[in-house]
C-alpha cells in the first residue's frame, strides 16, 4: 500500500508562541535534532523551498531516527527545525575584545597559570643565581677590600704614630744626651785622663780633646761630643797602660831582622823583635803603627828600628851563651805615654817579619 505522506502545518508566522516542550527529556531530544541538522548540511542546501524544505527535513529525521531505533515525536522535530532556523543551541562566540580577552585568559588560567609559575621559578631562580653568586660574592670582596683598606690604614696611622713617637723620643735622648750624659761623661772623662797623668802631654791632649768636645755640644753636634769622650777614654787607658819592652830570646824565634827599604835598595833598616809585658807577666796590647805601610794595629809582639851598632851588640850577647843578659828594650810606666829606653833607639816599627 503505497505511503501517503500529509504536509505539516504551516510554520507558525514570526511572533507565533512556541510549541512548549512537555519535559527535559523532550528538551534534550530537541537539541539532538539541531545537531543532526548541522551535521547533516546537505539535507539543508539541496531544498529550493521552505515548505518542502522542511517537509523533507521531517521525514528524513523520521527516517533517520526511527533507523535508530528512536521514537520522536512530530512536535520535538518541528521544534528541532524551527529552533535550527532560530540558531538555538548553537553557541556563538563574541567579538574580540579587552573583555573577551579577560574571559579567555580566565578559562585558560590552569594553563597560563602553570606557565606563569614556571617563569616565575625561573625568574626566581636565575634572581637567587645572580644574587648569591655575583651580587653576594661581590659584595663580600668588596666588603674584604674595605676592611683591608681599613687595617692598611690603621696599620699605616700606627707606624706612623710609632716613628713620631720614636722620633719624639729619639730627639728627647739626644736633647737629653746634649744637656746632660754627653757633658757629664766629657768632664768625668778629662777628670780621669788628669788624675793619671803625669806628664805635661798627657794633659795638654786632654784638654784640647775637652775643648773639641765643648764645642761639639755648643753646635748640638753629639757624634762630635762622643768622639771626645772615646778619646779621653784612650787616653786614659793609655796612661794607665804599665809595661816594659823585652827583647824576644827564645829559640826558634827571631830576635832581630834587618830590611832593605824599597826606596834605597843599598841601605839597611835593623829592628829588634821585642814585645811588651805587663807587671803581672801577661802581655800587653800596644796600638803600633807600621812604617812600612802605615797600618795601625794593636799588638803585643813588634819590631823596634834602632842602629846597626845596638843591633849588633844585641847579637853577640845573645851568641855569647844564647841568652840576652840586657834584654829589657824599655819601660812604660803609668801615667806616662811613651816608652823610656834603656837602649837608644831610631824610632820606627814593623808589624810583620
Amino acid at each position: 500500500m503505497a505511503e501517503t505522506a500529509t504536509l505539516p502545518p504551516a510554520p507558525a508566522p514570526a511572533g507565533a508562541e512556541r510549541l512548549p516542550v512537555r519535559n527535559l527529556d523532550e528538551l534534550m531530544l530537541a537539541m539532538d535534532v539541531v545537531d543532526t541538522l548541522r551535521h547533516q548540511e546537505n539535507l539543508v542546501s539541496r531544498e529550493l523551498d521552505e515548505e518542502r524544505r522542511d517537509f523533507e527535513l521531517l521525514e528524513r529525521l523520521r527516517r533517520i531516527y526511527k533507523g535508530q531505533g528512536i521514537d520522536v515525536p512530530d512536535s520535538v522535530l518541528r521544534e528541532g527545525v524551527r529552533a535550527l532556523k532560530e540558531s538555538r543551541f548553537v553557541y556563538t562566540p563574541p567579538p574580540p575584545g579587552f573583555s573577551r580577552t579577560l574571559a579567555m585568559l580566565w578559562v585558560e588560567r590552569a594553563r597560563y597559570g602553570r606557565r606563569l609559575l614556571a617563569l616565575v621559578l625561573l625568574v626566581g631562580f636565575g634572581w637567587l643565581a645572580y644574587q648569591f653568586g655575583v651580587v653576594r660574592p661581590g659584595e663580600q670582596r668588596a666588603e674584604q677590600a674595605r676592611i683591608e683598606e681599613r687595617q692598611r690604614a690603621e696599620r699605616a696611622r700606627v707606624e706612623e704614630q710609632r716613628r713620631v713617637e720614636e722620633a719624639r723620643a729619639q730627639a728627647e735622648r739626644q736633647q737629653r744626651e746634649l744637656t746632660e750624659l754627653l757633658p757629664r761623661a766629657l768632664e768625668q772623662g778629662h777628670r780621669e785622663v788628669l788624675d793619671e797623668a803625669k806628664v805635661d802631654e798627657a794633659r795638654e791632649r786632654a784638654n784640647r780633646i775637652l775643648g773639641n768636645g765643648r764645642a761639639a755640644l755648643a753646635r748640638s753636634d753629639a757624634a762630635g761630643a762622643s768622639q771626645a769622650i772615646a778619646d779621653l777614654e784612650t787616653l786614659r787607658n793609655a796612661l794607665r797602660r804599665e809595661y816594659v819592652l823585652r827583647i824576644v830570646s827564645r829559640p826558634r824565634e827571631p830576635t832581630g831582622v834587618w830590611r832593605i827599604p824599597g826606596r834605597n835598595p843599598n841601605a839597611r833598616n835593623y829592628y829588634l823583635i821585642v814585645e811588651a809585658v805587663a807587671p803581672d807577666g801577661g802581655l800587653v796590647g800596644v796600638p803600633v803603627t807600621s812604617e812600612e805601610d802605615g797600618r795601625t794595629d794593636t799588638v803585643s809582639r813588634w819590631g823596634v828600628r834602632v842602629s846597626q851598632a845596638i843591633f849588633e851588640v844585641v847579637g853577640r850577647d845573645k851568641n855569647d851563651d844564647g841568652i840576652i843578659q840586657r834584654n829589657i828594650l824599655g819601660d812604660k810606666r803609668r801615667g806616662q805615654l811613651s816608652v823610656e829606653y834603656r837602649m837608644p833607639v831610631i824610632g820606627g816599627a814593623i808589624l810583620t817579619w
